[in-house]
């Protein structure tokens, strides 16, 4: 239950926001660019830092890791209900992103310690992904009737949630712990590389990417990947060890989860705004376009679990992500229709395709590994998954703000996510039942 709260909040502070954005550009200003960096700073450093805590999960314990995360996090929900300024919230979001970094490894790791047995962890990491599905169920529309009030109660709710965590997690169990040294060059190297290319994405969509300042972020994010990988390559602890990209399943299993993401958190960033700029929807209302496709979402994840011990993870992820294109592909061609109730049905294909892919693929990743590496393993595969999500927020935010206008602005960010999904829908066929990794 705590790992799968933790997975609640960390999902809901993204969701919940999307909604909000509107009204906080409003009242603090910043365009569709400081929309962008609200979002965005949450999950650069969530992308950042996951590796991080992924090997921190491992080398302090998972419960020790998930308190601080949670702790973390409560104090900057505070901070990001009283800012005053555009700039001052999306510092503070900054450090929300680094929190839950530390939370989501952890909290894998945890569902990992507790069901040792393939099967049982698939039914487990089911439930543990209803947190997520949960937060999309409430996210959307808890944040249009809290925005209605005040954006600023989108961030006062998690205060409660976080200190029901911190009880709950005084009753589990002491984990395991792996001590190593950490790697502060690969972990230097990983927020140069993504705080360059978001800021080349974001600026480059809003001034152009022929300027210099973009170019030379670009280069800067091309030249930190590159650094980064060699460190990874030659270090003596890297924080994502090469060695983990062996495996056939955790390969088809990252890239999967990149496309989930920019299909996602993508399509919800674009449509909450098109809800309520373009076609004037309060937050209220947009969040109810939202509530069909959350709903099916939960159903999704309980029955993946099921579905995997059955056919393997090939069939539901592959189920799942065609389910996604054809959804996003609906929305692309119906989009100049202007019709919210349309939208609201055909995100159910989009949602409840992502709840039936994802779990089975969770798993592969953690069957994948030896025990010690669950917490870098779960890492590695968020890191690409947050990543994705970051970088469709950069792009589509770019595409909705060219000359053409929304609609068609939607629609190329649809088909960039569509065409993606199908790759990786392909590359689905290819997975196997996971064997059980040595301990």
């Amino acid at each position: 239950m705590l790992a799968s709260l933790a997975f609640f909040l960390i999902t809901l502070d993204i969701l919940i926001v999307n909604v909000a954005l509107t009204n906080i550009g409003r009242e603090l200003g910043g365009g569709t660019t400081g929309q962008q960096w609200v979002i965005d700073a949450y999950t650069m450093m969530f992308a950042a830092l996951l590796l991080f805590a992924g090997n921190l999960a491992d080398r302090i314990g998972a419960k020790r890791a998930l308190g601080w995360g949670i702790a973390l996090f409560l104090l900057a929900s505070v901070a990001c209900a009283l800012e005053p300024s555009s700039v001052l919230l999306i510092a503070a979001r900054a450090v929300q992103g680094a929190a839950a970094a530390v939370m989501l490894p952890a909290s894998m790791a945890l569902v990992r310690q507790a069901f040792p047995d393939p099967r049982r962890r698939a039914h487990a990491l089911g439930i543990w992904a209803v947190g997520g599905a949960v937060a999309g169920a409430v996210g959307p529309l808890v944040g249009g009737l809290l925005t209605t009030v005040n954006w600023r109660l989108v961030f006062a709710i998690n205060l409660p949630v976080c200190v029901a965590m911190l009880v709950l997690l005084a009753a589990v169990a002491a984990s395991p712990v792996k001590p190593a040294p950490f790697d502060w060059a690969g972990q230097s190297a990983a927020i140069i590389a993504l705080t360059a290319l978001m800021y080349g994405l974001i600026t480059g969509g809003a001034e152009g990417f022929g300027s210099w300042p973009v170019m030379a972020s670009l280069v800067l994010a091309a030249a930190g990947i590159a650094g980064f990988v060699l460190i990874q390559a030659r270090g003596r602890h890297p924080m994502m060890p090469l060695g983990l990209f062996r495996s056939v399943g955790m390969r088809i299993a990252v890239a999967v989860g990149f496309a989930f993401m920019v299909g996602h958190f993508g399509s919800v960033f674009v449509i909450s705004l098109y809800l309520q700029q373009h076609l004037g929807l309060t937050p209220l209302q947009a969040g109810l376009v939202f509530l069909p496709s959350a709903a099916f979402s939960v159903a999704g994840n309980i029955a993946s679990g099921t579905l995997a011990n059955r056919f393997g993870p090939r069939v539901p992820a592959v189920l799942g992500l065609a389910s996604m294109v054809a959804g996003l592909v609906a929305m692309l061609v119906t989009a100049p229709l202007g019709s919210p109730m349309l939208l609201a049905v055909l995100l159910i294909l989009t949602g409840s395709g992502g709840s039936i892919a994802m779990p089975p693929v969770t798993s592969v990743v953690l069957a994948s590994v030896p025990a010690g590496q669950a917490g870098t393993a779960s890492a590695v595969f968020n890191t690409f998954r947050q990543v994705g999500g970051a970088v469709a927020i950069a792009v589509f935010g770019a595409l909705i703000a060219e000359p053409g206008g929304f609609v068609h602005g939607m629609q190329l960010s649809f088909t960039v996510a569509a065409s993606l999904l199908l790759v990786t829908a392909v590359a689905a066929l290819f997975l196997r039942p996971p064997a059980v990794p040595a301990v």
